[in-house]
């Protein structure tokens, strides 16, 4: 199956994952994709994720993080940049996700990294996704 936007394709699998109430998602893995799951585990959002190697593509699988009361880690995970509409933001214009409780997602000069590291570097990118 083609996919017009890979980023867009993650996101939305692990959206609907969360709501389904599955322990596990699986997407086709890409450098880009294990640095938004790598973010997303750090900050809390996921359990875990492991990407396993194939002769194609290989697969990055994701455990999502639930609450005690079986609540999902993320509450919303939107995309902000699109392949045909790409959004760009400098170091001063950088947005607060829910005035600073989740976190944006940015694709800089020096990686693939949250909106709090890019403030501190002071750099500005792709804003990719929001996170909350």
């Amino acid at each position: 199956m083609q996919v017009n936007d890979p980023i867009a394709d993650l996101l939305t699998r692990v959206r609907n994952a969360q709501k389904a109430g599955h322990e596990v998602v699986s997407v086709p893995a890409s450098k880009m994709k294990i640095a938004i799951a790598h973010i997303l585990r750090e900050e809390g959002f996921v359990r875990n994720y492991k990407a396993i190697r194939d002769n194609k593509q290989g697969i990055l699988k994701i455990a999502l993080a639930y609450s005690e009361d079986g609540k999902p880690g993320i509450r919303t995970i939107e995309r902000e940049s699109t392949s045909s509409r790409r959004v760009y933001v400098t170091a001063d214009k950088l947005p607060y996700v829910k005035s600073g409780y989740g976190i944006g997602i940015l694709s800089t000069s020096k990686g693939i990294m949250t909106d709090r590291e890019a403030r501190k570097l002071n750099i500005g990118g792709e804003y990719i996704c929001s996170v909350f």
